[in-house]
Parts: C-alpha cells; sequence; structure tokens
C-alpha cells in the first residue's frame, strides 16, 4: 500500500514485497529516506541512525543503499560529480542543489521527451536532470547583503 505520492505505508511489507529481507538498519534507513527528503549522502544517513542503532556501521549503511538501488527500491543522485545522495522517489524528476548551503530538492518536470534521432535503437537506462543555483533561504540572505 502506498500514498499518493508513492511513499509505503508499510516499510516492512514493502521490503518484503521488493524482496529485500526487512532488518532494523534496512527499516530504519527507508524510513529515514522517505520521511527526511533530504536527499541524504550515506554518510549523513549514518551520523542520524548511529544514536538509535547501535550495531549500526557505515558498511551496513552503504550495503543497504546498494541493495536499495539494485532492487529500484532508491535511486543515487549523482550531482556535480562530488558525491552520491540518495532518494527513495523513483519517478521521473530533477533537482535542484543550492551551490552556497548544498541543499537538494525534488523538481518536477512538465515534460521529458526525448526526440533526438541519435537515439534510434537505443534504450535509455538512466536518467539525471539537474539545475545549479541559490536556495531560497541563501538567495534571500544574498539580496539582503547587497542593499
Amino acid at each position: 500500500m502506498k500514498t499518493t505520492v508513492g511513499v509505503p505505508l508499510d516499510i516492512v511489507g514493502y521490503l518484503k514485497g521488493m524482496k529485500i529481507k526487512p532488518s532494523l538498519i534496512r527499516v530504519k534507513v527507508l524510513d529515514y529516506l522517505i520521511h527526511k527528503r533530504n536527499h541524504p549522502t550515506a554518510d549523513m544517513i549514518f551520523k542520524a541512525l548511529a544514536g538509535e542503532i547501535p550495531t549500526l556501521s557505515k558498511t551496513s549503511v552503504y550495503n543497504t543503499l546498494k541493495s536499495f538501488v539494485l532492487a529500484g527500491v532508491a535511486q543515487e543522485i549523482k550531482i556535480e560529480n562530488t558525491e552520491v545522495r540518495y532518494d527513495v522517489f523513483t519517478n521521473v524528476h530533477g533537482h535542484f542543489k543550492c551551490t552556497v548551503c548544498g541543499s537538494v530538492e525534488d523538481l518536477k518536470l512538465d515534460a521529458y521527451n526525448i526526440t533526438s534521432d541519435d537515439l534510434e535503437g537505443k534504450k535509455i537506462t538512466e536518467h539525471h536532470v539537474y539545475v545549479l543555483g541559490f536556495c531560497s533561504n541563501c538567495n534571500k540572505k544574498k539580496n539582503k547583503k547587497n542593499i
């Protein structure tokens, strides 16, 4: 069962349905991805969950994320090739990254049509759309300094 935005309501059942054993770490990592919506790095997830799960290691977080990506539960986001972040929403959408604070937000895409003859006979297996700029908070701060 999913909510209207594609988030599983029953995380344990969802993981089982995706053929992933719902260990405590996997459930907590998926819950974090669903509810925080901050497109975290593996290190961000580790730091956030380490206090809750005494046996948590960075390796277990990386392995969990790898299994999620392979199963289609989450996707990797590589913006500027400087870090890997994770997104539980795997539908077609873009991302906006603030070049000041580093926050990453989802972008709705009105149209995602590739009509190039160069793709004839090919199959797209990944797509990445991202833009860089100032988030609204950083833009406000920047404008205040210029006044």
